[in-house]
Protein backbone atom coordinates (compact mmCIF):
# COMPACT_ATOMS: atom_id res chain seq x y z
CA UNK A 1 0.00 0.00 0.00
CA UNK A 2 1.43 3.39 -0.94
CA UNK A 3 1.60 6.53 1.17
CA UNK A 4 -1.28 8.13 -0.72
CA UNK A 5 -3.52 5.11 -0.15
CA UNK A 6 -2.69 5.12 3.55
CA UNK A 7 -3.48 8.81 3.88
CA UNK A 8 -6.88 8.38 2.24
CA UNK A 9 -7.74 5.39 4.38
CA UNK A 10 -6.68 7.36 7.43
CA UNK A 11 -9.14 10.05 6.37
CA UNK A 12 -11.85 7.49 7.05
CA UNK A 13 -10.30 6.61 10.45
CA UNK A 14 -8.71 3.39 9.29
CA UNK A 15 -5.54 3.56 11.33
CA UNK A 16 -3.26 0.88 9.94
CA UNK A 17 0.18 -0.60 10.15
CA UNK A 18 1.13 -3.03 7.39
CA UNK A 19 -2.24 -2.78 5.64
CA UNK A 20 -5.39 -3.70 7.53
CA UNK A 21 -3.91 -6.04 10.13
CA UNK A 22 -3.61 -3.41 12.85
CA UNK A 23 -6.96 -1.64 12.55
CA UNK A 24 -7.52 0.13 15.86
CA UNK A 25 -11.28 -0.01 15.64
CA UNK A 26 -13.13 -3.21 14.76
CA UNK A 27 -16.26 -3.05 12.64
CA UNK A 28 -19.48 -3.88 14.47
CA UNK A 29 -21.40 -6.78 12.95
CA UNK A 30 -24.57 -8.37 14.28
CA UNK A 31 -24.57 -12.17 14.39
CA UNK A 32 -26.74 -15.05 15.48
CA UNK A 33 -25.36 -15.94 18.90
CA UNK A 34 -25.18 -19.69 18.26
CA UNK A 35 -22.59 -19.06 15.53
CA UNK A 36 -20.21 -17.72 18.20
CA UNK A 37 -20.47 -20.96 20.16
CA UNK A 38 -23.12 -19.86 22.63
CA UNK A 39 -25.35 -22.74 23.80
CA UNK A 40 -28.66 -21.14 22.89
CA UNK A 41 -30.17 -23.51 20.33
CA UNK A 42 -33.39 -25.42 20.99
CA UNK A 43 -31.42 -28.59 21.81
CA UNK A 44 -29.06 -26.79 24.20
CA UNK A 45 -26.20 -26.78 21.70
CA UNK A 46 -24.55 -24.29 19.38
CA UNK A 47 -23.39 -23.93 15.78
CA UNK A 48 -19.92 -22.48 16.34
CA UNK A 49 -18.46 -21.12 13.11
CA UNK A 50 -14.67 -21.01 13.30
CA UNK A 51 -14.36 -18.79 10.22
CA UNK A 52 -16.40 -16.10 11.93
CA UNK A 53 -14.65 -16.24 15.28
CA UNK A 54 -11.07 -17.02 14.25
CA UNK A 55 -10.79 -15.20 10.91
CA UNK A 56 -13.39 -12.45 10.63
CA UNK A 57 -13.13 -11.86 14.37
CA UNK A 58 -9.77 -10.19 13.77
CA UNK A 59 -11.61 -7.33 12.08
CA UNK A 60 -15.19 -7.52 13.34
CA UNK A 61 -16.67 -6.82 16.76
CA UNK A 62 -19.61 -9.17 17.17
CA UNK A 63 -22.98 -8.07 18.51
CA UNK A 64 -24.67 -11.43 19.25
CA UNK A 65 -28.44 -11.88 19.04
CA UNK A 66 -30.54 -14.96 19.79
CA UNK A 67 -34.17 -14.05 19.04
CA UNK A 68 -35.71 -17.08 20.68
CA UNK A 69 -33.80 -16.84 23.98
CA UNK A 70 -34.02 -13.04 24.18
CA UNK A 71 -37.73 -13.29 23.44
CA UNK A 72 -37.99 -15.40 26.59
CA UNK A 73 -37.89 -19.06 25.61
CA UNK A 74 -35.79 -21.51 27.66
CA UNK A 75 -32.78 -23.64 26.70
CA UNK A 76 -33.43 -26.37 25.79
CA UNK A 77 -36.93 -25.81 24.36
CA UNK A 78 -39.49 -27.30 22.04
CA UNK A 79 -38.43 -26.67 18.44
CA UNK A 80 -40.43 -24.29 16.25
CA UNK A 81 -41.14 -23.96 12.55
CA UNK A 82 -42.79 -21.62 10.09
CA UNK A 83 -46.26 -22.59 8.87
CA UNK A 84 -48.90 -21.19 6.53
CA UNK A 85 -48.35 -18.57 3.83
CA UNK A 86 -44.64 -18.15 2.93
CA UNK A 87 -45.26 -14.42 2.47
CA UNK A 88 -46.59 -14.03 6.02
CA UNK A 89 -45.78 -17.25 7.91
CA UNK A 90 -46.57 -18.02 11.53
CA UNK A 91 -44.00 -19.24 14.06
CA UNK A 92 -45.37 -22.22 15.99
CA UNK A 93 -43.96 -25.00 18.16
CA UNK A 94 -43.78 -28.36 16.41
CA UNK A 95 -45.62 -30.53 18.98
CA UNK A 96 -47.81 -28.31 21.12
CA UNK A 97 -48.69 -25.91 18.31
CA UNK A 98 -48.16 -22.76 20.40
CA UNK A 99 -48.13 -19.69 18.14
CA UNK A 100 -45.26 -17.32 18.98
CA UNK A 101 -45.65 -15.08 15.92
CA UNK A 102 -47.09 -11.99 17.61
CA UNK A 103 -44.76 -12.25 20.59
CA UNK A 104 -41.66 -12.64 18.42
CA UNK A 105 -42.65 -9.69 16.22
CA UNK A 106 -43.25 -7.49 19.25
CA UNK A 107 -39.87 -8.46 20.73
CA UNK A 108 -38.16 -7.88 17.34
CA UNK A 109 -39.61 -4.38 17.13
CA UNK A 110 -38.05 -3.47 20.47
CA UNK A 111 -34.77 -5.23 19.68
CA UNK A 112 -34.38 -3.33 16.43
CA UNK A 113 -34.63 -0.04 18.30
CA UNK A 114 -31.61 -1.02 20.40
CA UNK A 115 -29.68 -2.42 17.42
CA UNK A 116 -30.19 0.89 15.60
CA UNK A 117 -27.93 2.46 18.24
CA UNK A 118 -25.12 -0.07 17.72
CA UNK A 119 -23.77 1.41 14.46
CA UNK A 120 -23.80 -2.01 12.80
CA UNK A 121 -22.26 -2.40 9.36
CA UNK A 122 -23.76 -5.82 8.67
CA UNK A 123 -25.45 -8.92 10.07
CA UNK A 124 -24.77 -12.66 9.72
CA UNK A 125 -27.85 -14.83 10.31
CA UNK A 126 -28.19 -18.52 11.12
CA UNK A 127 -29.30 -20.30 7.98
CA UNK A 128 -32.58 -22.28 7.95
CA UNK A 129 -33.67 -20.87 11.32
CA UNK A 130 -37.41 -20.09 11.64
CA UNK A 131 -36.47 -16.94 13.53
CA UNK A 132 -33.15 -15.95 11.94
CA UNK A 133 -32.96 -17.54 8.49
CA UNK A 134 -32.71 -14.83 5.82
CA UNK A 135 -33.64 -16.98 2.83
CA UNK A 136 -34.94 -20.42 1.81
CA UNK A 137 -36.39 -21.25 5.25
CA UNK A 138 -38.87 -24.14 5.29
CA UNK A 139 -42.53 -23.11 5.54
CA UNK A 140 -44.99 -25.93 6.16
CA UNK A 141 -48.35 -25.81 4.40
CA UNK A 142 -51.65 -27.41 5.42
CA UNK A 143 -50.61 -30.75 3.94
CA UNK A 144 -47.42 -30.74 6.00
CA UNK A 145 -45.22 -30.43 2.92
CA UNK A 146 -42.57 -27.70 3.30
CA UNK A 147 -41.50 -25.16 0.72
CA UNK A 148 -38.20 -23.31 0.99
CA UNK A 149 -39.65 -19.87 0.40
CA UNK A 150 -39.67 -18.45 3.92
CA UNK A 151 -37.73 -15.86 5.87
CA UNK A 152 -37.28 -16.09 9.64
CA UNK A 153 -39.48 -13.76 11.68
CA UNK A 154 -36.60 -11.75 13.15
CA UNK A 155 -34.54 -11.77 9.95
CA UNK A 156 -37.50 -10.42 7.97
CA UNK A 157 -38.05 -7.63 10.49
CA UNK A 158 -34.34 -6.77 10.52
CA UNK A 159 -34.04 -6.54 6.74
CA UNK A 160 -37.19 -4.43 6.53
CA UNK A 161 -35.82 -2.04 9.18
CA UNK A 162 -32.29 -1.85 7.68
CA UNK A 163 -32.79 -2.43 3.93
CA UNK A 164 -29.36 -1.07 2.95
CA UNK A 165 -27.32 -3.02 5.49
CA UNK A 166 -25.22 -5.94 4.17
CA UNK A 167 -26.63 -9.26 5.40
CA UNK A 168 -25.71 -12.90 4.84
CA UNK A 169 -26.13 -16.26 6.54
CA UNK A 170 -23.51 -18.74 7.64
CA UNK A 171 -24.42 -21.22 4.92
CA UNK A 172 -24.11 -18.79 2.03
CA UNK A 173 -20.78 -17.53 3.38
CA UNK A 174 -19.28 -20.88 2.38
CA UNK A 175 -19.60 -19.68 -1.22
CA UNK A 176 -16.37 -17.69 -1.90
CA UNK A 177 -18.12 -15.32 -4.32
CA UNK A 178 -20.94 -14.47 -1.90
CA UNK A 179 -18.45 -14.23 0.96
CA UNK A 180 -16.30 -11.72 -0.90
CA UNK A 181 -19.33 -9.69 -1.93
CA UNK A 182 -20.66 -9.50 1.63
CA UNK A 183 -17.35 -8.57 3.26
CA UNK A 184 -16.62 -5.99 0.59
CA UNK A 185 -20.00 -4.35 1.26
CA UNK A 186 -19.30 -4.38 4.99
CA UNK A 187 -16.05 -2.46 4.55
CA UNK A 188 -17.71 0.04 2.19
CA UNK A 189 -20.50 0.51 4.73
CA UNK A 190 -17.93 1.16 7.44
CA UNK A 191 -16.11 3.75 5.34
CA UNK A 192 -19.44 5.43 4.64
CA UNK A 193 -20.41 5.37 8.31
CA UNK A 194 -17.11 6.91 9.39
CA UNK A 195 -17.42 9.63 6.74
CA UNK A 196 -20.95 10.50 7.88
CA UNK A 197 -19.88 10.51 11.51
CA UNK A 198 -17.76 13.61 11.13
CA UNK A 199 -18.65 17.10 9.91
CA UNK A 200 -19.88 15.87 6.55
CA UNK A 201 -19.48 18.17 3.54
CA UNK A 202 -20.16 17.63 -0.12
CA UNK A 203 -16.43 17.54 -0.77
CA UNK A 204 -16.33 14.36 1.33
CA UNK A 205 -18.90 12.73 -0.95
CA UNK A 206 -16.90 13.73 -4.01
CA UNK A 207 -13.75 12.18 -2.55
CA UNK A 208 -15.65 9.03 -1.54
CA UNK A 209 -17.04 8.74 -5.05
CA UNK A 210 -13.66 9.27 -6.68
CA UNK A 211 -11.97 6.63 -4.55
CA UNK A 212 -14.72 4.02 -5.07
CA UNK A 213 -15.19 4.47 -8.82
CA UNK A 214 -13.36 1.35 -9.97
CA UNK A 215 -14.85 -0.73 -7.19
CA UNK A 216 -18.34 0.24 -8.32
CA UNK A 217 -17.36 -0.31 -11.95
CA UNK A 218 -16.56 -3.92 -11.07
CA UNK A 219 -20.16 -4.35 -9.92
CA UNK A 220 -22.28 -2.13 -12.17
CA UNK A 221 -21.42 0.58 -14.69
CA UNK A 222 -25.09 1.59 -14.63
CA UNK A 223 -24.99 2.35 -10.92
CA UNK A 224 -21.63 4.11 -11.32
CA UNK A 225 -23.21 6.44 -13.87
CA UNK A 226 -26.12 7.20 -11.54
CA UNK A 227 -23.73 7.97 -8.69
CA UNK A 228 -21.72 10.24 -10.95
CA UNK A 229 -24.85 12.25 -11.75
CA UNK A 230 -25.46 12.88 -8.07
CA UNK A 231 -21.95 14.18 -7.43
CA UNK A 232 -22.03 16.27 -10.62
CA UNK A 233 -25.38 17.92 -9.83
CA UNK A 234 -25.06 18.55 -6.12
CA UNK A 235 -26.00 22.20 -6.44
CA UNK A 236 -29.54 21.15 -7.40
CA UNK A 237 -30.32 19.23 -4.21
CA UNK A 238 -29.72 19.48 -0.45
CA UNK A 239 -26.68 17.65 0.86
CA UNK A 240 -28.77 15.32 3.01
CA UNK A 241 -30.84 14.24 0.02
CA UNK A 242 -27.75 13.76 -2.13
CA UNK A 243 -26.16 11.57 0.54
CA UNK A 244 -29.34 9.53 1.01
CA UNK A 245 -29.81 8.88 -2.71
CA UNK A 246 -26.12 8.17 -3.16
CA UNK A 247 -26.10 5.53 -0.41
CA UNK A 248 -29.19 3.78 -1.78
CA UNK A 249 -27.67 3.49 -5.26
CA UNK A 250 -24.24 2.60 -3.85
CA UNK A 251 -25.49 -0.35 -1.81
CA UNK A 252 -27.86 -1.56 -4.53
CA UNK A 253 -25.00 -1.61 -7.03
CA UNK A 254 -22.58 -3.37 -4.71
CA UNK A 255 -25.06 -6.21 -4.17
CA UNK A 256 -24.60 -7.16 -7.82
CA UNK A 257 -21.89 -9.78 -8.19
CA UNK A 258 -18.58 -8.62 -9.65
CA UNK A 259 -18.27 -11.22 -12.41
CA UNK A 260 -15.02 -12.04 -14.25
CA UNK A 261 -16.35 -10.13 -17.25
CA UNK A 262 -16.93 -7.00 -15.16
CA UNK A 263 -13.59 -7.38 -13.37
CA UNK A 264 -11.82 -7.75 -16.71
CA UNK A 265 -13.37 -4.49 -17.84
CA UNK A 266 -11.89 -2.75 -14.78
CA UNK A 267 -8.49 -4.37 -15.26
CA UNK A 268 -8.35 -3.29 -18.90
CA UNK A 269 -9.42 0.21 -17.87
CA UNK A 270 -6.51 0.34 -15.43
CA UNK A 271 -4.12 -1.01 -18.01
CA UNK A 272 -4.94 2.00 -20.17
CA UNK A 273 -3.24 4.28 -17.66
CA UNK A 274 0.11 2.63 -18.39
CA UNK A 275 0.11 2.54 -22.19
CA UNK A 276 2.88 5.16 -22.29
CA UNK A 277 4.94 3.50 -19.57
CA UNK A 278 5.00 -0.22 -20.30
CA UNK A 279 7.23 -1.88 -22.83
CA UNK A 280 5.64 -4.01 -25.51
CA UNK A 281 6.60 -7.18 -23.62
CA UNK A 282 5.30 -5.87 -20.28
CA UNK A 283 1.99 -4.93 -21.84
CA UNK A 284 1.67 -8.31 -23.53
CA UNK A 285 2.46 -10.12 -20.30
CA UNK A 286 -0.22 -8.17 -18.43
CA UNK A 287 -2.76 -8.75 -21.21
CA UNK A 288 -2.09 -12.49 -21.05
CA UNK A 289 -2.51 -12.54 -17.27
CA UNK A 290 -5.80 -10.64 -17.50
CA UNK A 291 -7.05 -13.03 -20.16
CA UNK A 292 -6.09 -16.06 -18.10
CA UNK A 293 -8.03 -14.57 -15.21
CA UNK A 294 -11.05 -14.01 -17.45
CA UNK A 295 -10.91 -17.65 -18.51
CA UNK A 296 -10.77 -18.83 -14.90
CA UNK A 297 -7.17 -20.04 -14.98
CA UNK A 298 -5.90 -17.45 -12.48
CA UNK A 299 -7.44 -15.79 -9.41
CA UNK A 300 -8.17 -12.07 -9.45
CA UNK A 301 -5.37 -11.35 -6.99
CA UNK A 302 -2.75 -12.03 -9.70
CA UNK A 303 -3.61 -9.26 -12.20
CA UNK A 304 -4.55 -6.88 -9.36
CA UNK A 305 -1.14 -7.40 -7.71
CA UNK A 306 0.67 -6.76 -10.96
CA UNK A 307 -1.32 -3.61 -11.62
CA UNK A 308 -0.70 -2.41 -8.07
CA UNK A 309 3.02 -2.88 -8.73
CA UNK A 310 2.82 -0.59 -11.76
CA UNK A 311 0.77 1.94 -9.80
CA UNK A 312 3.64 2.22 -7.32
CA UNK A 313 6.38 2.07 -9.91
CA UNK A 314 4.95 4.82 -12.12
CA UNK A 315 3.32 6.78 -9.28
CA UNK A 316 -0.09 6.85 -10.95
CA UNK A 317 -1.91 9.15 -8.52
CA UNK A 318 -5.52 8.46 -9.57
CA UNK A 319 -5.20 4.69 -9.40
CA UNK A 320 -3.13 5.03 -6.24
CA UNK A 321 -6.21 6.17 -4.35
CA UNK A 322 -8.64 3.58 -5.68
CA UNK A 323 -10.23 1.40 -3.00
CA UNK A 324 -10.49 -1.30 -5.67
CA UNK A 325 -6.82 -2.17 -5.15
CA UNK A 326 -7.30 -2.76 -1.43
CA UNK A 327 -11.04 -3.10 -0.59
CA UNK A 328 -10.55 -5.45 2.37
CA UNK A 329 -7.69 -7.07 4.29
CA UNK A 330 -5.42 -9.14 2.05
CA UNK A 331 -5.12 -11.66 4.89
CA UNK A 332 -8.72 -12.72 4.22
CA UNK A 333 -7.61 -13.91 0.75
CA UNK A 334 -11.00 -13.08 -0.74
CA UNK A 335 -9.54 -12.57 -4.20
CA UNK A 336 -7.58 -15.79 -4.20
CA UNK A 337 -10.37 -17.98 -5.61
CA UNK A 338 -10.63 -18.55 -9.35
Amino acid sequence: MTLSQKSRIAAFSHSCENGWTSMMEKIKIGVSACLLGENVRYDGGHQWDRYLTQTLGRYFEWVPVCPEVEYGLPVPREPMRLVGDPVAPRLVTTRSGIDHTAGMKAWAEEKLLSLAKESLCGFIFKSKSPSSGMTAVKVYGDAGIPSRQGIGIFAAAFMARFPLMPVEDDGRLHDPILRENFIERVFVSHRWQVMMGKEFKFKDLEIFHRDHKLLMMSHSTKHLTLLGRITANHENMPLSRAASEYRQILMAGLKLIATPKKQTNVLMHMLGYFKKHLTKDEKQELLEIIERYRQGALPLIVPVTMLAHYVRKFEESYLDGQIYLNPHPAELMLRNHS
